[in-house]
């Protein structure tokens, strides 16, 4: 049996930690998975890290999926677990809902997803999932956003991501334009404005990194 301390020793070569975990029963997981353990950026360093992966450095599409794909992979080799992925799965798998059901991560006011050590700067790379129910810590009593100023509902320049709603088309029209380029670099200020986020070491390099991929 694997705890969660080994896992996320395993994970810190990578610049990757356990981002939380759930038992069958708090969501629906394929057969014969008994416990899922989500693994997201450990930051600060994760993409220096990435950055010096030859996926990176090969220049070919795709770069980050594919080394969470070799990572992660063999993570779930070394610990006799299942690999799962938010991409290239058919039909996709439900990451939102497993998030949720590790009680690390709620629905914010803004409709993103809110993580209690990243905020909304929130990703996960994969998930490895296990035949056995492994030993879970207590999760947080509540979300960061109870006792939170919630300065996300106010930060897009745009109005484009509210609590009624995401405006896809007017984000995008927003980042064609010069005053959107704060946000292609520096990522969406949205994101940016969460306490947590600002206290989580995420690189800005990164941030332009996703922006880029999001606004092709």
């Amino acid at each position: 049996m694997s705890g969660l301390d080994q896992i996320d020793d395993l994970a810190l070569p990578h610049a990757l930690a356990v981002m939380g975990a759930f038992h069958k029963g708090a969501a629906a997981l394929p057969e014969g998975v008994e416990t899922l353990v989500m693994l997201g950026p450990r930051e600060p360093g994760f993409w220096a890290s990435f950055t010096q992966s030859p996926e990176y450095c090969d220049g070919l599409p795709d770069p980050m999926d594919r080394w969470s794909r070799r990572v992660i992979d063999r993570l779930a080799d070394s610990l006799g677990a299942r690999a799962f992925f938010p991409f290239a799965a058919t039909p996709p798998h439900p990451f939102y809902t497993w998030a949720k059901a590790t009680g690390r991560a709620w629905s914010s006011p803004v409709q993103f997803l809110v993580h209690d050590v990243a905020g909304l700067w929130l990703s996960y790379r994969g998930a490895l999932g296990f035949a056995n129910r492994l030993d879970l810590p207590p999760t947080p009593a509540q979300s960061p956003c109870t006792d939170c100023a919630q300065p996300c509902i106010a930060a897009c320049p745009v109005d484009a991501l509210t609590q009624t709603g995401y405006d896809l088309s007017t984000c995008h029209a927003y980042l064609d334009k010069l005053a959107g380029q704060d946000c292609m670099t520096g990522g969406c200020a949205v994101r940016a404005a969460c306490p947590i986020s600002r206290s989580y070491g995420r690189s800005p390099a990164q941030s332009a990194f996703h922006m880029r991929h999001f606004h092709k």
